[in-house]
């Protein structure tokens, strides 16, 4: 067993191999990538490392939904370890920015919890969902072609959108086997590490396994989740259908599902359950010293620092955060008060402040 280290204030213990630094997160939509974004971010900064990220012009991501090109970058954050913001995947043009013994990872959801998510976050983002009557999914998935438009602005939010970011066809043949099987052998040639949001915790074991990474690295706290009351619980005639939809988003994560439990079985189903009660209690224990007993999910408006507002849906769901409490900072150190702050603050603003103390080095490099 690697070593691993279990708490905040304890010894750190030595891992056996260096660190890997260069990394490749494709974020995809609606699947934990967010919280998975804060987690690189963080790294990135208590290691010294570079993000690259977009250039003004492409907003907070990669001007999505264009395939990603190098011209997308900030030319102040490259050279680039790390990138973890949103994007079209395209192979090719990454490996002209990044190193080459950079890891590649994305992460995949079930389809049917995924898509319900999608229609209700981007019903008035995304012209396909506006035309349903009454907001509802149902019927939509009575006749999904009734609505879509292939080609229509935003299209990809609402068919096969995992195939989509993933930089592939997300409107081609089901009945193509070829394809599906050409699309699964590339995406596990050029993938490391396919997570898998349903197994959130056990993906983030294989990840420390795979780049040597120790406790600290893979602590997180949930972020851009729904209220609870924004959620419904589908009918197995609605997964069957939305499954039958986005049939090509199903086939990846069946088969990647797959793949990351065979990852787990490489490693020792005992060792990953042990190390996964390891993370849930230091979370745990971050979250007491952060709370100090006062934690709770809080809407946009009821969060008193701005830096921690999640952004709004113009849809159905509603989106929550965290909201410190006064005294959060009362007895931790400069770093611990720093991690819980960091912890907390979604992508939308903590792109902006790591663009801002990249900027600072570039200038102080100059």
């Amino acid at each position: 067993m690697d070593a691993f280290y279990f708490g905040f204030s304890s010894r750190l213990v030595q891992i056996q191999k260096p660190k890997h630094t260069n990394v490749v997160f494709l974020k995809t939509h609606k699947t934990a990538s967010s919280t998975m974004q804060n987690l690189f971010f963080r790294f990135a900064e208590r290691h010294n490392l570079t993000v690259a990220l977009p250039v003004e012009s492409c907003r907070r991501r990669f001007c999505y939904p264009k395939s990603f090109s190098p011209d997308f970058v900030h030319p102040h954050t490259i050279p680039a370890n790390i990138i973890a913001s949103h994007m079209r995947f395209s192979k090719k043009e990454l490996q002209r920015l990044m190193p080459n013994d950079t890891i590649y990872i994305t992460i995949l959801r079930e389809p049917s919890s995924m898509f319900d998510s999608a229609f209700n976050f981007y019903l008035n983002k995304c012209a396909t969902f506006k035309r349903v009557p009454n907001q509802s999914l149902e019927a939509f998935l009575a006749d999904p072609w009734r609505y879509y438009r292939p080609d229509e602005r935003n299209s990809m939010f609402a068919h096969n959108h995992l195939v989509f970011d993933l930089g592939k066809d997300k409107d081609h043949p089901a009945t193509d086997a070829a394809y599906v099987q050409d699309l699964l052998a590339e995406v596990e040639q050029t993938f490391s590490l396919v997570m898998i949001t349903d197994y959130f915790d056990e993906s983030l074991v294989v990840l420390r396994h795979l780049l040597s990474w120790d406790l600290e690295d893979i602590l997180y706290f949930k972020l851009n989740m729904r209220k609870e009351s924004s959620k419904k619980k589908l009918t197995p005639v609605l997964v069957s259908k939305i499954r039958a939809w986005n049939y090509l988003d199903g086939q990846l994560y069946d088969y990647f599902n797959a793949s990351l439990w065979r990852q787990i079985a490489v490693l020792g189903r005992a060792l990953v359950a042990k190390e996964v009660q390891e993370l849930q209690r230091a979370q745990e224990r971050l979250m007491s010293s952060c709370f100090k007993g006062q934690y709770r999910l809080s809407t946009h408006d009821e969060i008193r620092d701005q830096m921690h507002r999640p952004r709004y849906s113009k849809g159905k769901s509603e989106i929550i955060g965290y909201d410190l409490p006064l005294n959060y900072s009362h007895g931790l150190s400069i770093q611990e008060k720093e991690r819980c702050y960091k912890l907390v603050t979604p992508g939308i603003h903590y792109g902006w402040l790591l663009l801002q103390s990249q900027l600072l080095r570039h200038q102080q490099g100059h």
